[in-house]
């Protein structure tokens, strides 16, 4: 895994390490998962690391030695973030990063070396600012762009959005360093006007090991010996609704109906698809997402894995799950575009593979259809 092989910091020169992000586990939430990894790999290279992240539990700090080093975990109790208004998600977002840099701002002022991520969104404006007061390099694992994702998740631009973009680029091109999820981010970050030499390709890998002996998740009595597409972790406004929903009525009014669809996932995306889905009295099961201990058990139980992506987050977002999903050996699925990073490395999959462009239902139920020919011919 990229993440965990590759690190920006010298333990020789650059010990004291601070990572910022947000919900950490076992609260879900991808980033967090992969930086508490990321953490706890450079203090066993012998960095000492203060991890500062979210819980919805009650507020905690603690130490531990690891390998060479050490990590200390803060974690704010903080309420869930508001998704259903813009103006209390930009309000707890702004609450929450004052919060986080202040509980970090001891090890902030000392470490020789910041990460922070895209998670939660703007931190940026708190860190690079106060950069004088920092006197480590400062790098930035940009996972998903904002604000790049509000604009374009809007119908209409918005004046005052594009002004955050343009201070936002300006605090980007005061960054020491940073690290992109894929080559898609790579252009986005060039585009912007931010120097080649200061980008790193760093990957995130899949945050699960998957063993043969390990236990299968069984399936749902509903969905048990069916041919059964999994869609799972968060589904947001990211992520391709109408092909999926369109395609999946073809499929079961026009087609054989072989296949069945399963979303263990939360979100505006998974929100909507199931109320479609419902309306329609098409066939779907529905579950909360799983912990991270479960998660390769969960994986390995479909018969093949779902991925979208909406063509104008193209670079923006990166669907981390794309990682474990190429990992858990399964078929994938993926509705977006051929200029997405989850097509580059999608490719490779051993199984599998059929990309459908965003607004193609009948490409979509013709995906499906394969697929159940598939299974039907490998049972799995």
């Amino acid at each position: 895994m990229d993440l965990l092989e590759r690190s920006p910091f010298d333990p020789a020169k650059e010990r004291r390490i601070v990572v910022i992000a947000d919900w950490l586990p076992p609260d879900f939430g991808a980033v967090g998962q992969y930086m508490q990894m990321r953490a706890e790999t450079l203090a066993e290279h012998g960095h000492v690391v203060t991890l500062v992240g979210l819980t919805t539990g009650a507020a905690t700090k603690a130490y531990r030695e690891i390998g060479k080093g050490s990590l200390t975990e803060v974690r704010l109790s903080a309420r869930p973030v508001p998704r259903h208004s813009l103006a209390g998600r930009m309000l707890w977002t702004i609450a929450t990063n004052i919060r986080l840099v202040l509980a970090a701002f001891g090890s902030l002022r000392a470490a020789q070396g910041i990460l922070f991520t895209g998670s939660p969104p703007f931190l940026i404006h708190l860190l690079v600012p106060l950069k004088p007061l920092w006197q480590g390099r400062l790098v930035y694992r940009i996972t998903d762009f904002h604000p790049e994702c509000l604009i374009v998740a809007r119908d209409r631009p918005s004046r005052a959005l594009n002004l955050l973009l343009a201070l936002t680029n300006f605090w980007r091109r005061r960054v020491d360093g940073f690290e992109v999820l894929g080559e898609d981010q790579r252009r986005r970050l060039e585009a912007a006007g931010i120097a080649p030499e200061r980008i790193a390709l760093v990957r995130d890998g899949s945050p699960v090991t998957f063993r043969v002996d390990d236990p299968i998740q069984p399936l749902p009595p509903d969905l048990a010996g069916k041919c059964v597409l999994l869609y799972s972790g968060n589904f947001g406004v990211a992520h391709e609704v109408e092909t999926v929903v369109r395609g999946y009525e073809l499929h079961y009014r026009e087609g054989s109906g072989r296949v069945a669809l399963w979303l263990s996932a939360t979100g505006a995306g998974a929100d909507e698809i199931v109320g479609r889905l419902r309306d329609a009295g098409l066939p779907f099961h529905r579950s909360a997402p799983v912990s991270l201990e479960n998660l390769a058990g969960l994986l390995r139980a479909p018969s093949a894995h779902l991925v979208t992506l909406r063509d104008s987050f193209v670079g923006f977002v990166m669907p981390s799950k794309i990682y474990a999903c190429l990992e858990s050996g399964k078929p994938i699925l993926f509705v977006g575009s051929a200029a997405s990073d989850v097509h580059l490395l999608a490719k490779s999959c051993r199984a599998w593979y059929s990309r459908v462009e965003c607004g193609s239902g009948c490409g979509f139920a013709a995906a499906l259809e394969d697929l159940a020919d598939r299974w039907n011919q490998t049972g799995r």
